[in-house]
């Protein structure tokens, strides 16, 4: 069968709205990735999955997987873990945890949301890893990763402590906030609390360094970093109505750039595109030719609502066309996936979306074969049915 392109026609043309060329986001940042959640579409990619120092960013892994350890059982929020020297000899930003504590897994978890305790981490750490080590549970945190889909990530420590085996993508930080906000709503509210103080021992320690948390833009997530070889980054999230933006950046030279570009692609994503409804559930797209089957030619059409993120300004369309294999034989079952409806925006990644068929098609019966055969044949001798050509 010959690969068939088949151009959309006028009038889904009309209703894909005038798209636009939105201006490319120009950062600073060394690496860049942002995402709208509900579509799915890249709005930048920067250096996005080239492994780089993570610095706390990747204390988020260690959330997961504690995260997950509460909803499996194996650890519980109001349960007291115990503090080891090692914990305690973590330095930069900490709880100033010591050995005779004994922590609550609530309370170490806000530590490490609020204010980043690289103590608290190797608590949990430890309390976790298979052979009661912080090593050893880095060495899970990469395996988890590999599972999650994180192919640019390798984790030495629970906390982004420098070290040259830890190392994330900004697309890896991004699928994990995905991860974290859409398996763990119950502990996702966490991430928005601006300050924490634990026990009153570090009153220098008790705010959210997240700059996005106060500005009134739906911030709410996820986590800072910083160290002298990573720079100034952030895994951030922000809600508007009905649309979710994630995103992560590093590399930056201060705190103050990381604020400033932060609120920056925040503003930008959300003001610069804005999500349509392409097609209706069961929208008839286009038909498609059918061999050997009761009827010459089938509908398609979409299995699920179809909704689109596109630039705000703009003349052009988007360019649109249907895509199958054919003609398809007979039969067609109803619903079955025969064609891609393949949507190409200004200045953004190429969108495909499945086709259904309208209806069943049955396979054809002795006279139908007969018929295409007769078909076939006269083509191939050059002929019409109504003579020689």
């Amino acid at each position: 069968m010959n690969r068939m392109k088949k151009q959309l026609i006028a009038t889904l043309m009309a209703t894909a709205l005038l798209a636009v060329p939105a201006s490319a986001f120009e950062t600073r940042a060394k690496a860049a990735f942002v995402l709208d959640q509900a579509t799915g579409t890249v709005l930048l990619s920067k250096n996005a999955d080239e492994s780089l120092p993570p610095a706390s960013m990747s204390k988020l892994m260690t959330l997961y997987m504690a995260f997950e350890a509460i909803r499996d059982g194996r650890l519980s929020m109001e349960e007291r873990l115990p503090v080891s020297q090692h914990a305690m000899d973590y330095g930069g930003s900490t709880m100033f945890l010591d050995t005779t504590d004994r922590v609550k897994v609530s309370d170490l978890l806000r530590g490490i949301i609020v204010l980043s305790g690289n103590d608290a981490c190797a608590v949990i750490a430890e309390t976790l890893s298979p052979d009661g080590t912080e090593a050893g549970f880095a060495r899970q945190m990469t395996l988890k990763a590999r599972q999650l889909g994180m192919t640019n990530s390798t984790f030495d420590n629970s906390n982004g402590w420098p070290s040259p085996g830890q190392r994330m993508s900004m697309r890896d930080l991004v699928l994990l906030g995905n991860l974290l906000i859409t398996e763990f709503p119950e502990f996702y509210a966490m991430f928005s609390e601006t300050e924490f103080a634990f026990d009153g021992r570090a009153p220098q320690n008790t705010q959210n360094r997240n700059p996005l948390l106060k500005l009134g833009i739906g911030a709410d997530g996820l986590k800072t970093g910083h160290t002298n070889e990573a720079g100034y980054g952030l895994v951030g999230s922000a809600r508007q109505g009905q649309r979710r933006v994630i995103f992560a950046l590093s590399g930056l030279e201060s705190s103050r750039a990381r604020a400033e570009v932060s609120e920056q692609i925040t503003n930008w994503a959300f003001r610069q595109f804005s999500e349509h409804n392409l097609l209706k559930e069961g929208k008839r797209v286009a038909t498609a030719e059918v061999w050997m089957g009761t009827a010459p030619r089938v509908g398609l059409v979409a299995e699920k609502d179809v909704n689109v993120l596109l630039p705000v300004l703009g003349q052009d369309d988007v360019k649109a066309e249907v895509v199958y294999n054919g003609p398809i034989e007979a039969p067609i079952a109803k619903g079955q996936v025969l064609a891609e409806l393949v949507l190409t925006p200004n200045d953004l990644p190429e969108i495909r979306v499945p086709l259904v068929a309208e209806a069943d098609v049955a396979a054809g019966g002795f006279a139908v074969r007969l018929r295409t055969a007769t078909t076939v044949l006269m083509g191939q001798l050059g002929l019409t049915p109504e003579g020689a050509t």
